[in-house]
């Protein structure tokens, strides 16, 4: 794909959204409800729609919004991200292997482990912050790598370019990359070589928590062609509403990333340097493990934030009960920030012991840094961290044990 004439703020708002294609010319791309439209002749004579489960115009608009903020030729709707995931599996077919990071987002560990599997389709679980991993993990019938970076809750990066670089050798194998954590704005894994990205357009894309959808983008019409039959045949489309509503997010997906970036190294540079809290879990700071690959990958941090409280389970459930703005949910990448504990929530279905393994304890944190004003953020972060202050100190002088 040519690099693109305009940035991307500009691409945000105008790209899809020609008034050119309507008769009425609205500035903004209006909601088609309509499930069907009317055919010039039959035979398959149309022009350009049929029935909406094939194709919408409101659908169509963000997708080509999508594209373009991927830098990809293609891009294709979902009605959430796991059916994204759900409609990529189909690329493959009983007997293929799939390697996957260990560390992501729980449903979709949920989903291979037990959806897919179901299906004939292996999948290997690695630590993919080692390429030298990935490259043992390749088999005969290896078809798919599934990248999820940085992760969810752990924040673990994987070197994009250097799969891209081992898949040279293997070109019946795709590789996938979930953006979720950092969006369209500070990542572009087509230009590192992925051949597909995916998004749960819930999170940041949207930013508003009032959408479920999904979203993949590929530079290959090979794999668009067989990919939009899927979203077909398998019915696994949003609504024309839901479509309008992403396309409206989208518009300020620069502001708000920015926003989020700013909260979140302020939230992780406070955190840090709390006495009850053990480590912070973010690459935009320096002491982040792979800060280095972050700064190569990326050019920014979301305002995901994952910590280690001091303490155990108690501790954290304190912590979080305690806390006045950041709301208790599951989701993220919203305006609003939100809180939760991982082993307890997102994260649940993966087996305990994989847990351990992963670092997701039960004193592990999970922020989502909203957009609100940061001096209220601290201040509602700082009373909670204090009132387990308090108990982890109650705690101490009893067992008579150094603080």
């Amino acid at each position: 794909m040519s690099p693109p004439i305009f940035e991307f703020a500009t691409r945000a708002i105008h790209d899809g959204q020609d008034p050119n294609k309507w008769n009425h010319k609205a500035v903004i791309p209006p909601i088609s409800l309509s499930t069907n439209f009317q055919q010039p002749a039959p035979a398959a004579v149309h022009v350009g729609y049929k029935y909406s489960r094939g194709g919408n115009p409101t659908r169509q608009c963000l997708e080509e919004s999508l594209a373009s903020l991927e830098n990809a030729e293609y891009a294709l709707c979902f009605s959430s991200g796991l059916a994204a995931t759900t409609s990529l599996t189909y690329l493959l077919k009983v007997g293929d292997h799939i390697i996957c990071f260990d560390d992501l987002y729980g449903g979709t560990n949920r989903y291979f482990r037990t959806c897919a599997a179901n299906m004939g389709i292996e999948t290997t679980f690695i630590d993919m912050r080692s390429l030298k991993n990935i490259e043992n993990a390749i088999k005969p019938n290896t078809r798919m790598i599934w990248i999820e970076t940085p992760t969810n809750p752990t924040m673990k990066m994987v070197d994009i370019e250097g799969v891209a670089k081992i898949l040279e050798r293997y070109p019946e194998i795709i590789s996938v990359v979930d953006n979720t954590f950092m969006s369209s704005y500070f990542q572009k894994p087509l230009a590192l070589g992925a051949h597909v990205v995916m998004h749960s357009l819930t999170k940041y894309m949207n930013g508003h928590s009032d959408v479920v959808m999904g979203a993949i983008a590929t530079n290959s019409e090979e794999i668009y062609k067989k990919m939009k039959y899927y979203q077909n045949s398998l019915g696994t489309v949003p609504s024309p509403f839901d479509c309008f509503l992403v396309n409206r997010g989208l518009k300020t997906l620069h502001l708000r990333m920015e926003r989020h970036m700013q909260n979140g190294l302020q939230v992780a540079e406070f955190l840090e340097k709390h006495k009850v809290v053990e480590k912070v879990l973010y690459p935009g700071l320096k002491s982040y493990p792979q800060y280095e690959l972050a700064r190569k990958q990326c050019s920014g941090a979301s305002g995901m934030v994952s910590f280690y409280i001091k303490g155990g389970i108690a501790e954290a459930q304190k912590f979080i009960k305690s806390l006045k703005v950041f709301i208790l949910a599951e989701s993220l990448g919203s305006i609003e920030s939100l809180a939760e504990i991982p082993s307890l929530m997102t994260h649940a279905s993966v087996p305990k012991d994989q847990r351990e393994i992963l670092g997701i304890s039960d004193n592990l944190i999970r922020l989502s840094v909203g957009v609100e004003s940061i001096k209220d953020l601290l201040a509602d972060l700082d009373q909670a961290l204090e009132i387990s202050v308090s108990i982890i100190f109650h705690v101490v002088l009893k067992a008579n044990l150094p603080f």
